[in-house]
């Protein structure tokens, strides 16, 4: 039925692509984007078909003889772009269909074309949506003003964060700059029933947004190892069975971080040089170069007759092709369910295949999270996010940005569009104002007689390449080898001539570095270890921590387990086995020690943080371990049951706290790229609501009852 609705252009490209039938998500998908002018999110696994579920029908309905871009494709990265190019080129190259990618890295001539003939479908990111309204905002109205559809890729990889909100706003504004009626499509491979109504939000008309959900569960086979590091690097143990688990497959290891992906690659490729097997070891993360990750997706993606083994970040968690991956290792737990279930989906993606992963952990308690992210995903449970619902360093940005686009605006019409921007509906007008008065107090915005502009400061930071992303980035040297750029490291100590590093999956030394340039010359060598890169984990949902605690308590048996895991595991639970717990949501087990009391929370990572936060206000030191998820308090037995027991909430002043310690501690707003730029109330307010979790902490201490061990 859904075959047939499509434009016959359409049905002859499926034909050719000999598919023996539709895919669950384009059966449900096509009708209604046919036949209804609704917004839709697509929810289906990876690899389901989701792209084409959006791009058939809308090809078949969209006339691309009118005048202007018809549709717009938003992607989270530049690298899915360049993949999503490829493929909806191939579905639009017997149709007379232009398509084109528009982002910092994209060809300019083509976009000039463009501009002079506004046509067919463009690919870009929503960094570059700001920077054509900041810089050219004529050409929104140019390229856009008869736009039928967005498409938002990955769209649930905007829920939750800063990108998100400036997303939404951007959405807003195409709106109200062109009077385009277009419809918005997003696509997902990890929406939690939880999440339907936030996700909604996104389009800025949840009542008109849909969710399809394909339900299809892909099987997935998973085994556990362990292998206890005990120092810095992985041992040697874990090296050397993991390269007998990938030498004869292809396969993508997921470590934590950019320094352990690098170590991954080069020895793993050291160990396969010393027994003569392939040298097809890659490493794949935001700081090495473009090129190479290009050259090492297209090797993987065309590649049909050698084994491969990628040591990657979350640069290869979201959707871009790579082919057939034949198993997923995961080093250490995911921070998330929902990066687990990317990263799963990442093999099996032929139909009928099923998905396979091995995980490697390393300390007992990362192999109790990683148990328990499996046990959540077997449950289909995903964690479910929230937008913020007082962004104001996220308005502040915007503030300064439709202060350029506009070349001065009324300030009672900038207040207006503010106020019905659905990214800041519960901000009040007073809040509006005040935020306004201080950009103009310290000349972030300058009035003239009734209208707004930018004032001096506001120049030098919206003239900043780095204005149209809400998110930080670091400050990196360019590393070269003889002409060949390799990839960027940050500032550290590591930076010396004579020094050796790990870089897209090679050993380098440093032979020259010009501090003034931010460059770095390297040759090859043969030892080094990889660069420092800053960063730090993701926030635990409490769920996690909940699965954890319930896994300790239970008898229940596990298959994917080796025999070293199930020695793990019994050595946690015989930790735990003295306590007596009636209730999961109300038992804490605590530990007395010779100073202080050891407090098991297993609560989540921003519940923690505000644990410990409190605890400090109130004039007690406490050590928080995010792994265990414990504090260890400097506290007495019956000074703790008072704290538990009386109502926290009245007795602290959290606003003087957290201003308290914004004076003491500037990168205490580190998570926000704007904040810094508000009046300290409101740096207060979204430090409390995006950093903190302060309702959930005072929820835990009041519900919560002590459990000593059992004697």
């Amino acid at each position: 039925m859904a075959y047939k609705l499509l434009s016959e252009p359409i049905r002859k490209y499926i034909r050719e692509k000999r598919w023996d039938k539709l895919r669950p998500i384009q059966a449900a998908a096509i009708p209604k984007i046919l036949e209804t002018n609704n917004h839709y999110i697509l929810a289906s696994h990876t690899a389901s078909g989701k792209t084409e579920a959006a791009f058939l029908p809308i090809i078949s309905k969209v006339n691309f003889n009118e005048v202007g871009v018809q549709v717009l494709y938003i992607s989270p990265l530049i690298a899915l772009i360049n993949d999503q190019f490829k493929r909806i080129e191939d579905l639009c190259k017997n149709l007379e269909i232009d398509v084109t990618k528009w982002h910092g890295e994209a060809n300019r001539s083509l976009k000039k074309k463009l501009i002079k003939d506004p046509q067919g479908i463009v690919l870009i990111t929503p960094e570059s949506i700001e920077a054509m309204f900041v810089n050219a905002p004529y050409n929104v109205v140019t390229l856009f003003k008869n736009l039928k559809f967005i498409v938002i890729d990955e769209i649930h990889s905007f829920l939750g964060v800063d990108r998100g909100l400036q997303l939404m706003s951007l959405l807003f504004r195409l709106k109200e700059r062109t009077n385009a009626q277009f419809a918005i499509i997003g696509l997902s491979a990890t929406i939690g029933n939880e999440n339907f109504l936030e996700i909604k939000k996104i389009t800025g008309d949840v009542e008109r947004t849909k969710v399809l959900v394909d339900k299809t569960k892909k099987i997935t086979k998973a085994y556990f190892k362990y292998f206890e590091n005990k120092g810095k690097e992985y041992g040697l143990d874990l090296l050397k069975d993991l390269y007998l688990e990938t030498n004869h497959s292809k396969t993508l290891v997921f470590p934590n971080s950019r320094a352990k992906t690098e170590e991954i690659a080069v020895k793993l490729r050291r160990i396969s040089d010393k027994v003569g097997g392939h040298k097809n070891y890659f490493s794949h993360h935001s700081s090495v170069d473009k090129e190479i990750r290009e050259s090492v997706e297209n090797f993987a993606k065309t590649n049909e007759r050698f084994n491969f083994c990628i040591s990657c970040t979350s640069t290869l968690e979201l959707g871009i092709d790579i082919g057939t991956v034949d198993k997923v290792v995961q080093i250490d737990s995911t921070f998330s369910v929902s990066s687990l279930v990317q990263r799963i989906g990442r093999s099996g993606r032929k139909e009928g295949e099923s998905s396979n992963v091995i995980i490697y952990t390393t300390t007992k308690w990362s192999f109790l999270q990683s148990l328990a992210c499996w046990g959540l995903y077997e449950k289909d449970f995903l964690e479910p996010l929230r937008i913020s619902e007082k962004a104001y360093d996220i308005l502040l940005h915007q503030l300064l940005s439709i202060a350029k686009q506009n070349s001065g605006i009324k300030q009672a019409e900038l207040i207006n569009f503010i106020i019905l921007n659905p990214v800041f509906k519960l901000i009040r007008q007073n809040e509006v104002e005040e935020i306004i008065e201080e950009c103009l107090k310290l000349e972030y915005l300058e009035k003239i007689r009734d209208e707004i502009i930018l004032g001096l400061e506001g120049e030098y930071i919206v003239n900043s390449k780095d204005f149209y992303s809400v998110f930080k980035t670091e400050e990196n040297f360019k590393v070269s080898s003889q002409g060949r750029k390799i990839g960027e490291m940050p500032f550290s100590p590591q930076i010396e001539v004579g020094e050796n590093i790990l870089l897209a999956a090679r050993i380098w030394k440093i032979k020259d570095v010009d501090f003034n340039s931010n460059k770095i010359e390297v040759i090859p060598a043969n030892d080094g270890k990889p660069p420092t890169y800053s960063g730090t984990g993701g926030n635990i949902h409490p769920e996690i921590r909940k699965e954890m605690f319930r896994i300790l308590k239970s008898n229940f048996s596990y298959p994917e387990l080796n025999e070293n895991c199930k020695s793990i595991l019994e050595e946690l639970r015989f930790e735990f086995k003295h306590f007596t717990i009636n209730d999961f949501s109300r038992d804490v087990p605590i530990v007395l020690k010779e100073n202080s009391i050891l407090v098991y929370t297993f609560s989540g990572s921003k519940i923690n943080k505000s644990i410990k936060f409190i605890f400090a206000i109130l004039g007690y030191e406490s050590l928080l371990d995010e792994n265990n998820s414990s504090l260890d308090i400097n506290s007495n037995l019956d000074d703790l049951k008072g704290i538990f027991t009386s109502n926290i909430k009245s007795k602290i002043d959290l606003d003087l706290a957290i201003k308290e310690a914004l004076l003491e501690n500037k990168t205490f707003l580190n998570f926000s790229k704007w904040g810094v730029y508000l009046p300290v109330f409101y740096q207060i307010e979204i430090i409390k609501d995006r950093y903190f979790d302060f309702d959930g902490a005072y929820s835990f201490l009041e519900k919560s009852r002590l459990v000593l061990q059992d004697i």
